[in-house]
């Protein structure tokens, strides 16, 4: 199986009009920007996407929209996550799964379970989902590390376990896998903040919440970081580096709604319980993006 999971994927936002429903003209808006701008792939209804929050209805809605306006012109992966398996095994078939590029699976939220736990709950959805899987690590969310060692077992026992998101910050664990990975098993990074430590190990891409906004800017960054260009993907990074804290000072997909709709994109409208960032971070975040030559 080829793997089409490298360089840089965006976990895309979903825009709200200001009575909270979808907006599906700046999700349009924002498909485009993504592609014009040469990402590799998007991910719809991950944690950017605020899944949390949409009914079952409109993630339907909102992925089915996502594919006809993408048209085949990149990979598009679906969010697919939860704590009960049996209930993601009984959901499967309530979305076209065999039509999207692959889902991105997220380690069980809350229940904290086991490493066993974990392996278990992957390979009962690799044994059934149509479409590959995409691991997805986020302790900081999900209240539990799924180590390396289970990442690798899960990689080697099912060939449609095509990539792991990792977003654990632990750069020891990112080398640990990266250095014993299957062929064809792709690395990603899921931290933006450590995109140039995590390249000089050989990551193999990003996938990314900023590049939301500045999709050109991290395609050309991840570019020579895989090429080994670390002195020009240094010049990313540092353009980046006060940007980024900022992004996620309030919560995200606070910040990347806020710089999205200063270059009138979409709306800076999020649903609850999340809100959209303070005054003070909002001004903070328009200054540093205008300082940095980043708004044209």
């Amino acid at each position: 199986m080829q793997n089409k999971f490298h360089g840089v994927g965006v976990a895309i936002v979903t825009p709200f009009k200001e009575d909270k429903t979808v907006d599906y003209d700046a999700f349009e808006r924002v498909i485009e920007h993504l592609i014009e701008g040469g990402v590799n792939y998007i991910v719809v209804q991950g944690t950017t996407g605020e899944a949390a929050t949409l009914t079952k209805e409109e993630k339907l809605s909102v992925l089915e929209f996502a594919m006809e306006v993408v048209k085949k012109r990149v990979p598009v992966v679906f969010g697919y996550g939860g704590n009960d398996t049996a209930d993601m095994l009984a959901g499967m078939g309530d979305f076209p799964l065999d039509k999207v590029d692959a889902i991105l699976v997220a380690s069980p939220h809350y229940n904290k379970p086991s490493q066993e736990g974990i392996y278990q709950h992957y390979k009962q959805l690799a044994e059934k989902s149509p479409a590959p899987i995409i691991l997805y690590n986020v302790p900081g969310r999900t209240g539990s590390n799924m180590t390396a060692e289970t990442t690798l077992r899960l990689a080697n026992d099912f060939k449609n376990i095509v990539a792991i998101k990792e977003a654990s910050g632990d750069l020891h664990q990112m080398g640990q896998l990266i250095k014993h990975k299957p062929e064809g098993f792709n690395v990603l990074s899921g931290d933006d903040n450590l995109i140039l430590q995590q390249l000089s190990i050989g990551a193999d891409g990003l996938i990314s919440v900023i590049a939301n906004a500045f999709p050109k800017h991290f395609s050309e960054f991840i570019k020579a970081g895989r090429a080994g260009d670390l002195v020009k993907a240094q010049e990313y990074h540092y353009q980046f580096i006060d940007v980024i804290p900022l992004l996620f000072a309030d919560g995200n997909p606070g910040g990347i709604k806020a710089i999205l709709e200063m270059l009138n994109i979409a709306k800076n409208e999020l649903r609850l319980p999340l809100v959209p960032v303070s005054q003070a971070v909002y001004d903070k975040l328009n200054k540093v993006i205008n300082d940095e030559g980043l708004v044209s």
